[in-house]
């Protein structure tokens, strides 16, 4: 990930409704979740969902897949551990210590 991406990506983190979905995405795990259910869980209108949803995307957060008449909206998991990996790449004075499968500082 380049400074340009993680630059988008903490752009489109850096509001509250944007994070609270994000957050929701991340929990629902890889099943995801739809429109409805994301409006009707975090109270937002439909148009300001949609609104937020979109600006998930353009930052490569979250896709989205049509299951019949449904969209389902997931996490993008490798852009967020990409994400993480950029954010502390240089921790613990620079000595390797993220397990890019368990994203946490385990030397720290």
């Amino acid at each position: 990930m380049n400074e340009t991406q993680v630059v988008a990506a903490l752009s489109a983190l850096a509001q509250t409704s944007r994070l609270q979905i994000f957050r929701a995405l991340v929990v629902a795990g890889p099943q995801g979740l739809t429109p409805g259910v994301l409006c009707e869980h975090l109270g937002l209108a439909p148009t300001a969902l949609s609104f937020h949803l979109k600006e998930l995307l353009h930052a490569g957060l979250v896709d989205v897949e049509r299951q019949g008449r449904h969209l389902v909206y997931r996490t993008q998991t490798q852009a967020m551990n990409q994400l993480l990996n950029f954010l502390t790449d240089n921790c613990c004075a620079g000595q390797p210590c993220l397990d890019v499968q368990q994203p946490s500082c385990t030397t720290c």
